[in-house]
């Protein structure tokens, strides 16, 4: 059975699906790998790497769909690649299923198509297949050190001889993965950190890495619900999201370095920092907008733009942060998926044999038919 890997069809997205490493696991599987030329090169996976790894090298990305069973992609396939899928083919890959307008191709082909932003996160023995986390990590250290680039001040306190320097006063907005390595990767180059999240459950994590949490006050009921759900289940009243609103932009206007994280899969971002807000910032202050390629957390933001105010703030439209660490990116991503195939294989009757490797695809399994968005013809994602 052969695995192909696609190159990415975007210029400013330089992962790789698979890497030399993720095919040496694949081939011990028994898996036969083909690769299109120049695929991880953004990545600095050359070809001769993958070849040393004992893949084999396509000339086109159509080369690649017309000789493997699965394919494997960061994002979508290259438009010009779709006529050449047949019948029981596999795809894997961050489709982006919600806005992604091929999926009635994939289905009308006779293809399954594996998006893996829907891998549900609260499964144990599916934390070794979380792209999200997995770029989101890397995404939100790197958030930090693109705004430490940006701001025209240190991050930490110095005493000199010509006096004190304040270390910066940094906030993050949206404490998940990616906002929880924020405040841990400005904590340790010296930032005072202060982080808001819908979910007040957040807070133990937050002041676990030395943050402070913008504490918004709640009605007993209020609280109630929010910690019997996690938080993640909660809808606030309006009284909360406007006292929410005043806390943060008071923060915000304090602010010296604002990092915004939230995404929704499928949606558009949400708007947390608006523009009576932005009006009020200092100038020299730094805005990373992690969304901006959704639509954006900041209003004003452009996806892979930077655009000062007529006031002096930097608004900085952070849209694909992962592909700035490719290397590590690609690696963490390419494990996700090896571990995410070997889910797919259906049990051997003959151990000592590698040809006898064949798909499982199991619609009744929590993670693939959480994953599958086509499938034996038919348009399976649940709709928004």
């Amino acid at each position: 059975m052969k695995i192909g890997v696609i190159s990415a069809d975007n210029a400013s997205e330089s992962r790789v699906a698979l890497t030399p490493d993720a095919v040496k696991k694949l081939r011990k599987l028994g898996f036969d790998v083909v690769v299109q030329s120049g695929a991880g090169e953004a990545a600095y996976y050359a070809d001769e790497l993958y070849q040393a790894a004992g893949a084999n090298i396509a000339m086109s990305s159509t080369e690649v769909v017309t000789q493997s069973q699965i394919i494997t992609t960061v994002h979508d396939l290259p438009a010009a690649t779709t006529d050449s899928l047949t019948s029981g083919q596999v795809i894997v890959g961050m489709l982006d299923p919600y806005r992604n307008t091929r999926l009635d191709t994939y289905a009308a082909k006779g293809a399954t198509a594996f998006a893996m932003e829907l891998l549900p996160r609260t499964l144990s023995r599916a934390q070794n297949m979380d792209v999200l986390s997995s770029q989101a990590n890397l995404a939100g250290y790197k958030a930090v050190l693109l705004a430490a680039n940006e701001y025209s001040r240190p991050f930490p306190m110095f005493m000199t001889s010509a006096g004190t320097v304040k270390p910066a006063k940094v906030v993050i907005l949206g404490v998940g993965v990616a906002g929880l390595q924020a405040i841990a990767t400005a904590k340790r180059l010296g930032a005072v950190v202060e982080a808001s999240d819908l979910r007040p459950a957040a807070k133990e994590q937050v002041e676990s890495l030395g943050g402070k949490w913008l504490d918004v006050p709640m009605s007993a009921d209020e609280a109630q619900k929010a910690k019997a759900t996690g938080g993640y289940a909660w809808t606030p009243s309006e009284q909360y999201i406007k006292d929410q609103a005043a806390v943060v932009d008071k923060a915000l206007t304090n602010a010296d370095i604002v990092i915004t994280t939230a995404q929704i899969p499928g949606r558009q971002a949400p708007r947390l920092v608006h523009g009576a807000t932005i009006a009020k910032m200092k100038a020299g202050s730094v805005l990373i907008d992690m969304a901006a390629g959704t639509g954006g957390n900041v209003e004003g933001s452009l996806p892979d733009q930077t655009i000062t105010t007529d006031n002096g703030v930097r608004i900085v439209g952070a849209a694909n942060i992962p592909s700035m660490l490719a290397a590590q990116s690609s690696d963490l991503y390419a494990n996700n998926l090896v571990n995410f195939i070997t889910t797919l294989l259906a049990p051997s009757t003959d151990e000592a044999s590698v040809d006898k490797l064949a798909l499982n695809l199991d619609m009744a399994d929590e993670i693939q038919g959480a994953l599958a968005v086509t499938h034996e013809g038919q348009l399976r994602l649940a709709k928004r």
